[in-house]
């Protein structure tokens, strides 16, 4: 089931802040003449609010819904002004577009909060809202937004952060969705934008240090680790790297979900990941059909992201909310094999209940017989293809979600069908090859995420990456709290017992993943303190 239900602490603040934050500064810009990627469109941007700290401080200690920010984020240090960042870039095909984003600018006497101060590039989890703003604190559905307000730039630290092209004033027309290529380089491309900008702003008095932490939870934290490979290729020095919750071993976890596992969330990632790898590689389908069912190929290339809410999209019947495949296995044909048909035919098949501890969230994802709407989003011709590429090249990660042999090496395999061609060419283990991150590499997630599954991704990496010295991991969800981050996973188990006892085990289930990613915020801004502090 889709993830629907915000974290309340996050919903309060940024109600809070729409409550209290001004209005624009009325200054003029200028309207740049080039649209060259990188640049600057307006210049200066428009500030959208300016926050002092003692106000944002007495707000959220007033409020009860907020305290468990505080908790996480601390006390606001700083003042923060708000600016609309306009920039251009380029899509997954080399499409111009103005894109746009969050520049958000500590401020304020107290020590850290003017002067040089460190730039925290941030990259947002997966939104399927077209007019998805993290500038606009004023907009109470921006929790991610303030999130990251609360968590970085009160804490004296600049944030950028694209909305990324295909969402706002992008008229791209569509989202090059965990497109590493596409997705690194307009990271670099609104750094440079807000660099540009920083001196002319209200809040000049704040400057870039130099120092560059890089950082995005989700989808985001595919693009910051892809960003990093970007940045230190084109001889910029970055200070660290932290990761949530990323697929980053996408070729891994579309294995995974291919032979059932299905993730929380598919069946808005899988048109979203289509039309991306369709506008980058032109081969992914003749037409949509060839991948979806008739009950939803048409149109679906413009489905998503939309200004049209999620859930209403789900109750219309635009999309599935959870029904990626059919329920019928799709049965596999090897010519002269007839154990490889049987087994692949069975690795297809719907996961039994009680075959693991996430089965019944698995079976989500298949269509209900019983049902009066018996629809599927995806093919079975799609799977069994899928199912021979793997079989015929088989990835190196840990097989346990897909009953497949794995080959010897850890690396990515080489597939031929397209759509695991495309889950290959972004996939960290073959966009880095033989090029490991030069700064420091964190990777957090929660071992339990049934959305971005921990061990295929993080697990993957971090055995892809065994031999890097600067590369770590945090599981914020371990059976014991233990090491440098004790204290934010006992606080994770805290929480988790607080919600299951609150809303019960099915909806902690379903936000599970968005819940980890506070704790994640967290320990990201822990591990840049410390780099700091060497």
């Amino acid at each position: 089931m889709k993830i629907t239900r915000a974290l309340g602490f996050a919903t309060a603040t940024a109600a809070l802040l729409a409550l209290s934050a001004c209005g624009s500064d009325g200054t003029t810009s200028t309207t740049s003449p080039s649209t060259a990627r990188g640049t600057l469109a307006e210049d200066p941007p428009l500030r959208i609010a300016s926050l002092d700290a003692a106000d944002f401080n007495s707000q959220l200690t007033a409020n009860p819904s907020a305290q468990q920010l505080l908790l996480l984020a601390g006390t606001p240090t700083c003042g923060v002004d708000f600016y609309d960042l306009k920039f251009w870039t380029v899509g997954g095909a080399g499409e111009s577009t103005e894109s746009s984003g969050a520049l958000m600018v500590p401020t304020g006497a107290a020590p850290g909060c003017s002067g040089p101060r460190p730039i925290v590039l941030y990259a947002h989890g997966t939104q399927a809202n077209k007019l998805l703003n993290l500038a606009d604190i004023t907009n109470a559905g921006n929790t991610e937004g303030a999130e990251i307000a609360a968590m970085y730039a009160a804490q004296g630290y600049i944030v950028v952060a694209p909305n990324y092209a295909g969402y706002d004033i992008s008229t791209l027309g569509y989202h090059p969705f965990l497109n590493a290529t596409q997705q690194s380089a307009e990271m670099m491309d609104i750094l440079a934008a807000a660099r540009t900008a920083l001196p002319n702003t209200l809040s000049a008095a704040t400057k870039d240090s130099g120092q560059l932490f890089v950082t995005g939870y989700s989808e985001g934290g595919h693009v910051a680790v892809a960003t990093v490979k970007a940045l230190e290729a084109n001889g910029q020095t970055v200070t660290g790297v932290s990761g949530g919750s990323g697929p980053y071993a996408l070729e891994a976890f579309g294995d995974a979900l291919m032979f059932g596992n299905v993730d929380l969330g598919s069946t808005e990632f899988s048109p979203l990941l289509t039309t991306s790898y369709q506008h980058e590689y032109q081969n992914i389908y003749q037409s949509p059909s060839d991948i979806y069912s008739s009950t939803y190929a048409s149109g679906i290339e413009t489905v998503l992201p939309s200004a049209t809410p999620i859930s209403t999209l789900y109750a219309n019947n635009v999309l599935p909310a959870t029904a990626l495949f059919d329920s019928a296995t799709p049965t596999v044909t090897v010519p002269g094999n007839i154990p490889l048909s049987s087994a692949l035919t069975a690795a297809l098949e719907e996961p039994s209940p009680n075959s693991s501890a996430l089965a019944p969230l698995f079976d989500l994802g298949f269509s209900n017989p019983n049902a009066m709407n018996n629809s599927y989003l995806i093919n079975n011709s799609v799977r069994v293809a899928y199912a021979l590429d793997a079989a015929a090249d088989p990835d190196g990660e840990d097989t346990a979600l897909t009953g497949m042999a794995a080959s010897a090496s850890l690396a990515a395999a080489t597939p031929s069908y397209p759509l695991r061609k495309a889950f290959n060419l972004n996939d960290m283990r073959s966009w880095y090859g033989s090029v490991v991150p030069g700064a420091p590499l964190l990777m957090c997630g929660g071992e339990n995420d049934p959305t971005v599954f921990y061990s295929v991704n993080t697990g993957t990496m971090a055995a892809f990456w065994s031999d890097v010295p600067t590369v770590s991991t945090l599981d914020v969800d371990p059976p014991t709290a233990s090491g440098t981050y004790a204290a934010i996973q006992a606080g994770f188990k805290q929480y988790e017992l607080q919600e299951i006892a609150s809303v019960g085990l099915a909806a902690w289930e379903e936000n599970y993943h968005i819940a980890v990613a506070p704790f994640c915020a967290l320990a990201a801004r822990s591990f840049f303190a410390a780099i700091l502090a060497e």
